[in-house]
């Protein structure tokens, strides 16, 4: 069974790609950028235009025509009609429900070989799904939701955001009383601004994101060596491990389990860290104990009863020790530890 999604024509011999001209977006600039980065399409010529005779010669047409038919190779998403979702095309498979926009549904169509292409990961390399995944979570449905006109959040924000990737693409549009520049000269551009952007992010998730995801996996495999109840992890190197931590709970039905996280730090030090009850959020599963917050190095160590402590935040959301076998002996402790019981038996 294959893991990815495909469009239902091939690539064949493809010599045009066709877009709307006049005022550009990062939609159309990303779908042309992803497709001419496939070697079918890595010669095909750029049309920028709305007459119906000229883009009906195009061998792809996005963003403009009013069709979306993956057998002809055409992704709009202006047509009063549509409402596909990386949901509803892929009949459940994935999560997102957020509109499409022509990048969106190229990303849909031919995101696993684009990747495959900017990483050289096989097509059926598990990792690739994954990498999929995430770079629609992390990079495309901000793009999508951008172009629909969809917001973030209900309510009024607080602060504007103006250098998200969709509104770099629109500062090169030229200014209203700019003489000199046209669109189309400037397109190419557009392209590879948001172009340099994705590829980057594929091969950080790559060379980066993925090995962190490893890292974790083994610790939460690991976990009951440290201690029989699971709620304790120790990294084998310091990595970005949040996100995955949350992920890896969810894939395995352990959400709300790990409650501090271990590893050594910068000059030999060992860190512990306390897990947020959601991602992004600031609320930890378990604090530090009240008593130990804002203290240091022996008088830590003094009221914790354990030796080689070096601090713990005022907040109580982290702390650290110079042994692993002393910040192993704060995660033990600090799991048993109840708010109204403040004495702690001393062992050096």
């Amino acid at each position: 069974m294959r893991r990815f999604f495909y469009s239902m024509a091939e690539l064949i011999n493809i010599k045009t790609i066709g877009t709307h001209n006049g005022t550009f977006h990062c939609d159309d600039a990303l779908a042309c950028y992803m497709l001419k980065t496939l070697p079918e399409c890595n010669e095909a010529k750029i049309i920028r235009s709305r007459d119906l005779k000229v883009l009906d010669e195009c061998d792809i047409i996005v963003d403009v025509g009013a069709v979306f038919d993956p057998s002809k190779h055409r992704y709009d998403h202006h047509q009063r009609e549509f409402k596909e979702t990386m949901h509803s095309l892929s009949s459940g498979k994935y999560q997102w429900s957020t509109k499409l926009s022509s990048a969106g549904l190229v990303y849909f169509h031919f995101g696993h070989r684009v990747i495959s292409k900017i990483s050289s990961l096989p097509l059926e390399d598990p990792n690739l799904e994954i990498i999929y995944r995430k770079m629609y979570e992390q990079f495309m449905e901000e793009i999508d939701a951008n172009d629909n006109g969809i917001s973030q959040c209900d309510g009024q924000p607080k602060f504007k955001i103006t250098t998200t990737v969709s509104a770099r693409v629109s500062y090169l549009l030229p200014a209203w009383n700019e003489v000199g520049r046209t669109f189309d000269e400037i397109f190419p551009e557009a392209m590879e601004l948001v172009g340099s952007e994705f590829t980057s992010r594929v091969k950080s998730l790559i060379n980066a994101w993925l090995p962190t995801k490893y890292i974790v996996e083994q610790a939460l495999m690991h976990s009951l060596e440290i201690d029989p109840s699971g709620e304790i992890i120790l990294l084998s190197q310091y990595c970005p491990w949040k996100d995955h931590l949350f992920d890896i709970e969810i894939a395995r039905r352990l959400i709300g389990t790990v409650k501090y996280v271990l590893y050594e730090g910068e000059q030999g030090m060992w860190r512990i860290q306390c897990v947020a009850k959601q991602f992004q959020h600031f609320v930890n599963r378990k604090s530090l104990p009240e008593p130990w917050r804002g203290l240091r190095d022996s008088e830590l160590s003094e009221v914790s009863g354990i030796h080689g402590c070096t601090f713990v935040h005022s907040s109580g959301f982290t702390g650290g020790n110079v042994s692993k076998e002393g910040v192993i002996l704060m995660a033990k402790r600090a799991l048993e530890f109840e708010e109204e019981l403040c004495e702690v038996k001393k062992i050096e």
